[in-house]
Formats: C-alpha cells, structure tokens, sequence
C-alpha cells in the first residue's frame, strides 16, 4: 500500500475548493432568499397577507420562486462554471 505524496500543487484541488465556495455561496444564496421573504413578508398579521394564485405572498416568494430560481442557478453553475476532473493519479502527474 505505498500511496504517492499528494502534492498541493494538485490542480484538482484548486478546482475543488473553487467550486465548493461556489456551492456554498449557493447555500447562502437560498437561505438568505428564503428567509427574507418568507420573514419579510410574513411577519404581517394574517389578515393583511396578500396572495399570489392562491399562496400567501410570503410562501409564494420564498418557497415556489425560491426553489425555482435556485434549480435554474444550480443547473446553469453545474453546466458553465463546473469542471469534470479525473480521480486517476496518473493523469495529473506530469503536470
């Protein structure tokens, strides 16, 4: 079992940490969507809610565009931003 000393100048590292900052960026992202909507808005007495198709205002904004808006950010970060990396050792050893 002799593994080889990973090196840190390993660029599969560099694009793994990039990538997750990015996805917790994302993380934030949604969390700070949601929660000010969905304390933002419903806070507000009940009666003074107003609705969209038939959602609170609040619910509508934080969880139905939310998850959409973060699937269509999700989907575009994973297609143009993210790279496909080998774990195979021996394609990174001579660069």
């Amino acid at each position: 079992m002799n593994k080889p000393n990973l090196n840190k100048k390993d660029p599969r590292f560099k694009i793994a940490n990039r990538e997750a900052l990015v996805g917790i960026g994302l993380v934030l992202f949604n969390f700070i969507w949601w929660y000010g909507f969905a304390y933002g808005l419903g806070s507000q007495d009940v009666n003074e809610y107003n609705y969209v198709f038939g959602f609170p205002a609040w619910f509508f904004y934080s969880c139905i565009i939310g998850v959409t808006i973060m699937a269509i950010l999700v989907f575009i970060i994973v297609k143009f931003f993210f790279v496909d990396v080998s774990f195979d050792e021996e394609g990174f050893e001579d660069k």
